[in-house]
């Protein structure tokens, strides 16, 4: 048996849909709140057999946060896919991050060791990874020396990550995997989704910053050779392209149908805006458009480098213009 956690999200739903189309015996693990007619919807970008798939699925109720509920869940479990997250550069969301991202994750853990799982694959992120000088490419070895600078998002999945390695000195086998941006058709109010939303809506303004983007059906097509493989207790960057989000803005933009945001912001300007959109959030009591993470990060140059994993599975990426066409059709 298969658990999936975070399924209702961009991750969890297509690696759900590529799961079923295995006849696994599949279970996913959604909140209340949770949203299942969007992971309907990613199955029916897949083609008109989403539907009968989507069946296979068993979902059941539980919380991160909640150890009995995820014991309930986690019977005749064999192999566990942990994709749940919670996603904010806000300062005010950090508290809630660490319960969710870190918490949430050492019970995740700690389940797995009691029911003796067979394997555990984790969805981190680059972010969890130190990032070399501007220039110079990033890769596995590449690890933290201190939390200066780090975005609370960053420090949770780092963390999340330190409890994950606790599992294999309790001979848990464990694979991480480090995504950059991922890109793929699913939720388009959060995530990688907001950027085609608001170029489809006109955006104006484009930054020239670089970083690491990857097709999220390579990422989770990846996890599932890693889980299948005898390849364990290791990590992986999932990174097709470095490109600048000027090109990936651009590209969006001629897959819709739209115009290509004209303004470019420079690094001097994000600094204004990510300290007025911190005072209008104060007011309105709405997250912001611009943190002053994600402000430093849209001009920042950082390369990734996922020839580690490239090497170990003899896997070829996804051209991210080819993700783009794509993603923008299902947007349209």
């Amino acid at each position: 048996m298969i658990l999936v956690t975070g399924g209702p999200g961009l991750v969890g739903s297509h690696l759900l849909y590529h799961l079923s189309c295995e006849n696994s015996e599949l279970r996913a693990i959604f909140r209340r709140s949770s949203d299942l007619n969007g992971v309907k919807k990613v199955f029916g970008y897949y083609g008109d057999q989403g539907a009968s798939l989507f069946e296979r699925i068993r979902w059941v109720e539980a919380d991160l946060l909640d150890i009995s509920s995820l014991e309930e869940a986690f019977q005749d479990v064999t192999h566990v896919y942990h994709c749940a997250a919670l996603i904010s550069f806000s300062t005010s969301d950090y508290q809630k991050m660490r319960r969710v991202n870190i918490e949430g994750t050492t019970n995740i853990v700690n389940v797995c060791i009691s029911n003796g799982i067979e394997k555990l694959c984790y969805v981190s992120s680059v972010a969890a990874i130190e990032n070399r000088a501007e220039g110079e490419i990033t890769n596995e070895s590449d690890n933290w020396t201190n939390t200066a600078g780090k975005s609370g998002y960053a420090i949770t999945k780092y963390g999340a990550e330190m409890e994950v390695w606790r599992a294999t000195q309790e001979d848990i086998p464990v694979v991480i995997v480090n995504p950059g941006v991922i890109l793929g058709s699913g939720p388009w109010d959060r995530g990688s989704g907001t950027m085609f939303r608001r170029v489809h809506s006109g955006l104006p303004f484009y930054t020239t910053g670089v970083t690491g983007f990857v097709d999220v059906r390579d990422v989770v097509k990846i996890m599932i050779l890693l889980m299948k493989s005898e390849i364990h207790n290791d990590r992986f960057i999932l990174v097709s392209e470095n490109l600048t989000y000027r090109d990936v803005l651009f590209k969006i933009a001629e897959s819709l149908n739209k115009s290509k945001p004209r303004i470019r912001i420079k690094k001097w300007m994000t600094e204004i805006i990510w300290r007025l959109e911190s005072i209008k959030s104060k007011i309105t009591l709405s997250p912001p458009l611009l943190t002053k993470h994600t402000a430093q990060s849209s001009v920042s140059n950082h390369t990734f480098s996922a020839q580690k994993v490239i090497d170990a599975l003899g896997y070829e990426f996804t051209k991210i213009s080819d993700c783009i066409d794509r993603v923008a059709t299902n947007y349209k």
